[in-house]
């Protein structure tokens, strides 16, 4: 069983929560909230999503290159982290 299907319900409710950041950024818009306000819920939720991405990739690199079934299934896990990265770090 893959770890995002065993941790499924605690990434939801991660992700749950970013929804009502997000929501929070919007409403804060609408009310013309001040820059600094906005500034530090989008810190927040950057905060968040960071910590959420880098549960998954070591869950990803315990259970997929750690502990891959095959050379093959190793090398394919390191190429998937390796994409993600380039695009994380554009």
């Amino acid at each position: 069983m893959s770890h995002t299907v065993r941790e499924q319900a605690k990434l939801l409710s991660r992700i749950r929560r970013l929804k009502g950041q997000m929501e929070a950024v919007e409403r804060a818009l609408e009310a013309e909230r001040p820059c600094g306000e906005i500034l530090q819920l989008l810190a927040s939720i950057r905060g968040a999503l960071t910590g959420l991405t880098g549960e998954i990739l070591e869950d990803h690199l315990q259970e997929h290159v750690l502990q891959a079934e095959s050379e093959q299934a190793r090398r394919q896990a390191v190429d998937e982290i390796s994409d993600v990265l380039k695009t994380y770090l554009r």
